[in-house]
């Protein structure tokens, strides 16, 4: 087991933090393609996290291809939910009464989305990757839907088990 990576600025710990929230995963890889054209975003951050899409844009930055360089760059995050974000996150239906629907399923039926797309596609973009080879520490917490709590054993590969 590899150790905790020390914080690139001194004493300074710079974390990222993305949020969840499906499709509107193009929010944070705007802002981040903004930040990458100031600053290296994933060399400059010491930790980087993120809850369910936003957990899949922290994966796009620190999984590192065959040159130690993040599979993504921040400016591609936007192509790739344009790309695959309708496939990742099919629409559901809309009206209120299919909003109210949609939400008692998922609290009784678990996932909104299937994953089946997004595994596919992170099996074949991450192949075998694990969390010790990642660019900078990393925090992918993830939900056990059939026990109903959160799990905390971390894995980079948990967003191909978990949705």
């Amino acid at each position: 087991m590899s150790s905790v990576q020390p914080p690139a600025y001194g004493d300074l710990i710079t974390i990222l933090s993305i949020d969840g929230g499906g499709i509107r995963g193009v929010i944070p890889g705007t802002i981040l393609a903004f930040l990458e054209s100031e600053l290296q975003a994933g060399d400059y951050f010491d930790v980087i996290g993120g809850t369910s899409t936003g957990g899949l844009v922290t994966t796009m930055l620190t999984a590192p291809d065959e040159k130690s360089r993040p599979i993504f760059s921040a400016k591609d995050i936007v192509s790739f939910y344009v790309e695959h974000g309708p496939k990742i996150f099919p629409p559901k239906s809309s009206g209120r009464l299919c909003s109210i629907a949609n939400l008692v399923k998922s609290s009784v039926m678990g996932p909104k989305y299937d994953g089946k797309y997004l595994k596919g596609l992170l099996d074949k973009l991450l192949k075998d990757l694990k969390l010790h080879q990642t660019l900078t520490n990393v925090v992918i917490p993830t939900f056990d839907i059939k026990r109903l709590q959160p799990k905390y054993e971390v894995l980079l590969l948990s967003l191909k088990t978990q949705i």
